[in-house]
Parts: C-alpha cells; structure tokens; sequence
C-alpha cells in the first residue's frame, strides 16, 4: 500500500525548540521543490497536545511523519516517543529522532522506546540539507505503510 504521503502534500510535525534548527529544517524542506505542510511544536508539552487534537479530526490534520528533537522543554523527547507510540492510533506514525546527542544511552533509549529511525544533525549546512533530502525520500517517498489495522494480522 501506498503511504498517505505519497498521494497529498506530506505533513511533518518538527518537534523543536531550537529556532535555528527549525529555519534550518523550514530551509532543507523548502529547497527540495516539493509541496509539505510543517507543524512545529517547540516543547513537550505543545508536541502532545497537538497529537491529541489531531484524534477524532480526517486524517489529513494527522503528521504522516514526526521529527523529534530529545532535549526539549517541559517533556522530553524521550517522554514525547514512550507516548506516542504507546497510543494505538499513533504507533505507525514514523517518529525519527533528529538529536545533536551521540550519546549510546541517548540513542539506545530511543530505539527501546519504538523509535523509526536516531539521527545526529550534522554541524554543516550542506550536510544538514542532504540529510533533510534523504530523509524526505526514503520516509515520504520510498517507505511503504499499511493503511488501517486490519494489515497487522498480514504477514508479508
């Protein structure tokens, strides 16, 4: 099946504090040519609740793909992750954790915690927009979805 994505423009949830890493990541999106819709929360607290007033509404108001930093006020990430993937409605929303931490607790705690995918963000502009690049391609484009519940009893 097709992922959600690949039929509308994709929604990403940033979940940022940081301003520079939001213009940044606003920058990588906007430099590939390709039509998105970015929600940011900037802590916690905001990444929650916009997940939980997205229940009930047409799928089209849920991310198809969720950016989380780790350090953030309020909540951390990894509260942030532990949430969401324990809600049924939100476990197959891929959640890739975008941290500067290379630290192997950091990273272990995240997997543990269900996450899609750990990357560190690169200290270079041109690094930090290829990885945007990739990370676009393969999560929004390449990745393939099951579409409702009814998949989870398939077996491929």
């Amino acid at each position: 099946m097709l992922h959600p994505a690949a039929i509308k423009a994709p929604h990403i949830l940033l979940v940022e504090d940081n301003p520079g890493d939001i213009l940044l990541v606003k920058e990588s999106f906007r430099s590939l040519g390709s039509p998105y819709q970015l929600s940011i929360a900037k802590d916690g607290r905001q990444a929650l609740d916009f997940m939980h007033a997205t229940l009930g509404t047409p799928s089209s108001s849920t991310p198809d793909l969720i950016l989380l930093d780790l350090n953030l006020p309020k909540i951390s990430g990894h509260e942030v992750l532990a949430k969401l993937k324990g809600m049924i409605e939100f476990h197959r929303i891929p959640i890739i954790v975008l941290s500067t931490s290379e630290a192997p607790a950091d990273i272990a705690k995240a997997y543990a915690l269900a996450a899609n995918c750990y990357l560190c963000k690169p200290a270079g502009l041109d690094e930090f927009f290829h990885l945007m690049q990739t990370l676009m391609e393969f999560w929004l484009k390449l990745a393939r979805f099951p579409q409702d519940d009814s998949a989870d009893a398939a077996v491929c």
